[in-house]
């Protein structure tokens, strides 16, 4: 663990937050110099009106606006590929994301071929990106991904049937505009998988080999911003303090694994989203109690702060009561909130363990997961889920 006196690093975007704060999009993309805008959003936020809004507050700048939206949950390489070609016919000088995580990766995506050419799969892994992407704008409608504010970006190689994860200083946006307004417009189960994907972000950048004193600090505070707030959200669609509750969870989160990394739920979550099409923050929700008993022994200081957020006094307990008390108490908290509990439920069978286990093993963010998995420990962790 990193107490402090090792050298660490941490980036972060401009951000803006609070209530209309998707309504300055056209004045924060003027200030970045743009000129045409290419609009990145998905069907079903221009079904919610987001997408329109957006538009008119660049039109109110006076900027030419060209409107992309066809993005897919898990974002495909096909996508980044059309929106790219999209920007560069266009004559686009920047880029406004409206959506969750996958329109802000397909934005980034796009970001990226437009300047360095190519195919995104090219791009995989950390530090691969030689030109910085365009000016970016986000107006994320989801409290989960934090892609908004991170230096990730995760994008679905079709062909591989793998998802692939680009790191890079030259992925964090420019300015995020975190409005808890277009989060009352999310599903029932979007905003359970969201908030559990910003849940999971926080444990296992608390628990990563890559944390520091820094982004321990955000991502303890995430976990209790989840806790506090997720199960109103939930519960009462339109409650802005709630939804505001998981905005921050969101964002606090996101800047603590954007510095820190991640671990197994990730990396296995990629695999099951790559070979399946599986919802990402409802694979998070139910491997995140496998691999915090799975890590436990090699992350126990951290694990065990997480237990004392959620109301569990584990000190004096040994190692083994206190890792079977706290996933018991995650288990009883994804319950209340409605997150799905088994793999089988997304379709995932004993046939693919073994394939979905070769490909998170070679998951970028294995390699600061705190436990170092040897042979058979990832199928046996996905057997167990299933």
């Amino acid at each position: 663990m990193n107490d402090g006196t090792q050298l660490s690093k941490f980036v972060a975007p401009e951000v803006v937050t609070g209530a209309g704060a998707h309504r300055l999009a056209g004045r924060t993309a003027l200030n970045l110099g743009a000129r045409t805008v290419l609009l990145v959003s998905d069907p079903g936020v221009a079904a919610a009106g987001w997408t329109a809004a957006v538009a008119a507050s660049l039109a109110e700048a006076g900027l030419r606006c060209v409107t992309f939206d066809g993005v897919r949950p898990n974002t495909r390489s096909s996508e980044v590929a059309a929106g790219a070609a999209c920007y560069v016919a266009q004559g686009c000088n920047a880029l406004v994301a409206v959506g969750g995580g996958s329109v802000i990766d397909c934005a980034k995506g796009i970001g990226i071929v437009a300047c360095n050419g190519g195919d995104v799969v090219s791009y995989e892994g950390i530090d691969e990106i030689p030109i910085p992407i365009p000016p970016l704008v986000c107006v994320p409608t989801t409290a989960g991904s934090a892609a908004d504010v991170s230096q990730f970006a995760i994008i679905l190689d079709e062909a591989a049937r793998t998802k692939l994860t680009l790191v890079s200083k030259a992925l964090v946006p420019d300015v995020s505009l975190i409005d808890p307004l277009p989060l009352t417009t999310q599903p029932r189960a979007l905003t359970v998988a969201t908030g559990i994907d910003a849940l999971s972000h926080a444990v296992e950048a608390l628990c990563s080999t890559g944390a520091s004193p820094l982004t321990d600090l955000f991502a303890l505070d995430a976990i209790r911003r989840v806790v506090a707030s997720l199960p109103g959200a939930v519960e009462r669609p339109g409650d802005l303090e709630a939804r505001s509750g998981t905005m921050f969870a969101c964002l606090h989160a996101g800047l603590a694994f954007s510095n820190a990394s991640l671990g197994a739920t990730h990396a296995l979550s990629h695999a099951l989203g790559g070979l399946s099409d599986a919802p990402h923050g409802e694979c998070n929700a139910i491997l995140l109690p496998h691999v915090v008993r799975y890590n436990f022994p090699d992350a126990s200081r951290a694990l065990r702060r997480v237990g004392e957020i959620l109301g569990l006094d584990l000190s004096g307990r040994p190692d083994p009561e206190a890792r079977d008390l706290l996933c018991e108490a995650l288990d009883t908290f994804l319950v209340r909130v409605g997150a799905p509990r088994r793999l089988s439920a997304l379709g995932i069978s004993h046939a693919e363990v073994a394939a979905l286990a070769e490909k998170a093993l070679e998951d970028p963010c294995m390699a600061t997961n705190p436990r170092c998995p040897v042979s058979g420990d990832m199928e046996a962790l996905l057997e167990a889920a299933i």
